[in-house]
């Protein structure tokens, strides 16, 4: 049997860092998002599907509301279930806007190349396909129809959020340790459980 020779080092107890993590809101994703104006004039130059908004929106309320119906939870149990529902609905629409922003600056540096005069490359691609820049333009635009829709959906749950709890959703902030507790006065307290 092989035997191991590398040392070994003493491991350091893992220490946490306070994470800043940005709290993602509706207004946040609605900034990234194209909205309906947007939407329309992108299904319509590109040739794309326009997004049905209304329709995406109702149904989401529909099926977080049925569904919402057959759980048996209490109120605030719903409510911080809910909580959690609504928030991935409302981070995935801010992280497709965010895409969708990334992909619309990647098509302008591409299509601001192809327009450069004194460039020694090729201006487009080979005869009868789409150029980089182009196929680079459509995918932005569908990003953008993507990331409409799911905005759509966020603001669907967020307002079956507030029909079913009476309350305004508002994004879940995890309560930081008071400055004055100490390790060693919380695994103190922990231990007072007993094993």
């Amino acid at each position: 049997m092989a035997r191991n020779t590398r040392t070994q080092t003493a491991a350091k107890p893992a220490t946490r860092t306070a994470q800043n993590r940005q709290t993602i809101t509706l207004e946040l994703a609605m900034a990234v998002c194209p909205h309906g104006a947007l939407a329309e004039n992108l299904a319509r130059t590109f040739g794309l599907e326009p997004v049905d908004t209304a329709s995406i929106r109702e149904s989401t309320e529909e099926h977080l509301a049925l569904a919402s119906q057959t759980l048996p939870l209490s109120d605030k149990a719903l409510e911080m279930h809910l909580q959690r529902i609504v928030g991935a609905y409302v981070s995935s629409a801010f992280g497709a806007g965010q895409f969708y922003s990334n992909k619309v600056t990647q098509a302008r540096e591409l299509t601001m190349k192809v327009a450069n005069e004194d460039r020694d490359e090729d201006r487009d691609g080979v005869s009868g396909f789409d150029s980089r820049a182009e196929r680079a333009r459509i995918f932005a635009a569908e990003m953008g129809l993507q990331a409409h829709a799911l905005f759509a959906a966020a603001e669907g749950a967020v307002s079956v959020y507030a029909h079913l709890t009476g309350s305004e959703w508002k994004p879940y902030e995890a309560p930081s340790l008071a400055p004055n507790l100490s390790r060693a006065s919380a695994a103190a307290q922990l231990g007072a459980f007993g094993e």
